[in-house]
């Protein structure tokens, strides 16, 4: 082969490999930090995990990175102060950070229930949430937004936060505290209380409508990124969902995915179903357009929140949510 087309032959190599190697780089996934309120092996972000697990973020190409914060508005901190484009808490998080400059707001809320619950001891003559004065509570923690929602409970009930003794034992303490015996009551997720029942407690739950309808677990994101990175936004609150109906359409499956892709749980399907399915009963269930934030729900949590003295200043609505990122909605079946 003469020399200039051995020459042309390398060269048109070399230009095939940079491209196929461009290529490569563009086609890599984008790794997103996302930042969770407690750890991210917890059965309570089953959604996110089972959505990793199962390649949902990946079929975005999006390499997400979990990272445990301090609560949840610890992660609506971290993400107004740019350590993180996005996160989790519960959807009353923005109402309790927003009215203090951080620039963060939900983009999907998975359920329409509420995801703190009050349990009790059975049998400890706890019937209602007035039943609690002068008793020790359990929470994760005084920066997670179920402590806001457990202050919004006791004020509906006439109580103060001076009227019990309210305990931030972390997210294992919470409801290892409450199985001893040291603690008469938690302001707990679905998982605290299975957690507790394996313990040997017979839970009581506060009937619900004592409960300040405080929001489901929410995504939030900072403007910033909704505003310069919305396909990014839009891709991991799809993934997610896709997460959240999988559950609901198969709690046993998707506790078997979840152990799958968190070893530690190998073995103990039948009580992560046990939490699933409570869930799916409290929490997700009846929600017609997962993730879709109802901005009337919203408006009464703000207004409860401002007029009871939790947050000193009224933020904005329309600053603290946007169902923009729903318009291709995952529908419950």
């Amino acid at each position: 082969m003469p020399k200039s087309l051995l020459q042309r032959f390398a060269q048109a190599a070399a230009i095939a490999l940079g491209l196929s190697l461009a290529q490569g780089v563009l086609a890599a996934p984008v790794k997103v930090t996302y930042l969770l309120p407690a750890p991210p092996n917890l059965p309570a972000f089953a959604p996110w995990i089972i959505a990793k697990e199962k390649g949902y973020y990946a079929a975005h190409d999006l390499d997400l990175n979990f990272i445990a914060a301090k609560g949840g508005v610890d992660v609506a901190k971290q993400i107004g102060a740019g350590n993180a484009l996005m996160g989790g808490a519960i959807g009353d998080t923005p109402i309790v950070v927003r009215a203090n400059g951080i620039p963060v707001r939900a983009v999907a809320v998975l359920g329409i229930g509420g995801v703190t619950l009050v349990a009790t001891p059975e049998g400890a003559g706890i019937d209602a949430i007035t039943d609690l004065k002068g008793k020790t509570l359990t929470v994760m923690s005084y920066s997670d937004t179920t402590y806001y929602a457990l202050l919004a409970s006791l004020r509906k009930a006439g109580l103060g936060k001076n009227d019990v003794d309210i305990q931030a034992a972390g997210p294992s303490g919470v409801w290892q505290l409450f199985a001893a015996g040291k603690a008469q009551a938690m302001a707990a997720v679905p998982d605290w209380v299975v957690n507790a029942e394996d313990a040997g407690i017979k839970v009581r739950l506060i009937p619900r409508e004592q409960i300040f309808e405080s929001m489901a677990q929410a995504i939030l994101a900072s403007d910033t990124a909704i505003r310069e990175q919305p396909e990014l936004v839009r891709a991991v609150v799809q993934a997610t969902l896709q997460g959240m109906r999988d559950i609901i359409q198969d709690p046993r499956g998707a506790a078997r995915t979840f152990a799958k892709a968190v070893p530690a749980y190998t073995g103990k399907e039948d009580a992560l179903e046990r939490v699933l399915r409570l869930y799916v009963e409290h929490v997700y269930a009846g929600q017609q357009v997962l993730g879709h934030i109802d901005p009337q729900r919203l408006e009464q949590v703000r207004q409860f929140y401002v007029s009871e003295g939790i947050v000193s200043q009224e933020p904005r609505l329309d600053e603290l949510y946007t169902n923009q990122f729903i318009d291709s909605p995952v529908v419950a079946q």
